[in-house]
């Protein structure tokens, strides 16, 4: 197939006028999302487990950690998962040839929606097309469909209403500016074929926007998650461009959110992928990443690989003290199953934040993040109250600021918390011992 592209948007009109996208409130109340990396790729499932320092950066796309990618990765002659393709599939089986091996079997939304929602879930972002083009929804754009192959199902619906039953709010991801099943361009193999190897013409562009239409003339999403920008040949006054998509979505949801990758001078919250931020970030902004080393499940990665429920716990409260919601994945198997290794962090998760969730929901940066001495902690605030979030309960106490001494404070099941002032003049909080052996104990300090 041969294509017209260009390199960027028509710059001879005059600027598209953007929307306001506010953060809405409800947003940044929520605090915790989980993505949902589902699809094609989950049935081989499978990616070059990374060792702990990762590999070089000539070989990070031939040894892609993200399973996801595995319609690209298995393009690059002599990669690990180019061998592997053909050592289980034989060479005469493409990626897409796949799709009519993909069986959800008794895959049920509410049962699984019950698990994030059980985990701490305030909204659910599933994957509707990925960069291999694979759509989940039942389309009329393209028959590479769940609807039309392999599973002849409407995951994306089942999805969608299986959330509303549970109260929960909806997002969609969407691949924006890569679609490998309507391209012929080389496998990606650097970050510069990543921008290079995207479609840009006003072709696709109507395509895309084509079908982004269609996910919120349907399902009405809460959040619109795009990636990888959005064509360049619709980001200018057109109907198929950013402004003008914009425009409809939150005209049907007006207190719709979207994210930072549009590739366009407007944007909502930021986005941060497998990154640490240092401290509070003025603008609302979403932590992402799996709880392995992958968004798509893999199933070469074990424990080693994985974050751990005290771990997750942690990195919950770290991103919350620093004015960011987490976003973090799940990557089911084929069959729509959560393996264990996830399922039992995002278990250990819901627990904790049954008891200290207060600190975390509906809260908001106090005027630090966090201590650079003492015992590890974080900070939320919310309503005159301070959450000082202890993060090494073992260590037994930890030093309460001496902006908040003489404040009343309880632990989250209501005892009064033991405040001694030391010899060095500063006060102490005494960890009760039946925390002690928790990743996290909220602290709460004042009325």
């Amino acid at each position: 197939m041969n294509f017209e592209t260009r390199t960027g948007p028509d710059l001879g009109h005059a600027a598209p006028e953007y929307p306001d996208t506010p953060v809405p409130e409800w947003y940044r109340d929520a605090k915790l999302g989980f993505f949902v990396h589902w699809g094609l790729y989950s049935v081989p499932a499978w990616a070059p487990a990374h060792p702990p320092g990762g590999v070089p950066t000539e070989d990070a796309y031939a040894h892609h950690q993200y399973a996801e990618w595995y319609a690209n990765t298995v393009r690059i002659a002599g990669s690990p998962t180019w061998r592997r393709h053909q050592e289980l599939y034989g060479t005469g089986t493409s990626y897409e040839d796949l799709a009519d091996q993909w069986n959800p079997g008794g895959f049920d939304a509410d049962t699984f929606v019950g698990a994030l929602v059980d985990a701490g879930a305030r909204y659910v972002v599933p994957t509707t097309k990925h960069h291999d083009g694979f759509c989940l929804w039942d389309t009329a754009t393209t028959t590479f469909s769940a609807a039309r192959r392999g599973p002849r199902r409407d995951l994306i619906a089942e999805l969608h209403d299986a959330t509303r039953r549970a109260g929960t709010r909806f997002g969609v991801y969407f691949s924006g500016a890569l679609d490998w099943h309507v391209s012929d361009y080389p496998p990606i193999e650097s970050d510069t074929d990543l921008f290079r190897f995207r479609r840009a013409d006003e072709w696709f562009s109507r395509y895309a926007a084509a079908q982004l239409d269609e996910l919120v003339d349907r399902f009405r999403p809460d959040l619109l998650w795009n990636d990888i920008e959005w064509p360049d040949g619709g980001k200018g006054q057109q109907d198929f461009a950013v402004a003008a998509l914009l425009r409809r979505y939150l005209a049907v949801v007006p207190d719709g959110a979207v994210n930072d990758r549009w590739g366009v001078p407007r944007h909502g919250f930021l986005t941060r992928e497998y990154t640490h931020v240092a401290d509070i970030v003025a603008e609302p902004w979403e932590s992402t990443r799996g709880l392995g080393y992958s968004f798509g499940y893999n199933q070469a990665e074990d424990a080693s690989h994985s974050l751990s429920g005290d771990a997750l716990i942690r990195l919950l409260a770290d991103v919350v003290s620093k004015n960011g919601n987490l976003l973090i994945n799940v990557g089911p198997r084929a069959d729509g199953s959560i393996p264990e290794l996830q399922e039992s962090a995002m278990r250990e998760l819901g627990t904790w934040l049954r008891r200290d969730g207060d600190a975390i929901y509906a809260t908001r940066p106090w005027v630090r993040a966090d201590e650079e001495n003492g015992a590890p902690r974080a900070y939320t605030a919310a309503e005159g109250v301070v959450n000082v979030i202890a993060l090494d309960p073992a260590a037994g106490e930890f030093d309460l600021p001496e902006e908040l001494a003489g404040r009343p404070a309880r632990w989250a099941d209501g005892t009064e918390a033991a405040l001694e002032r030391g010899p060095d003049g500063r006060v102490h909080a005494m960890v009760p011992d039946a925390f002690r052996t928790e990743p996290a104990v909220a602290l709460r300090v004042g009325p």
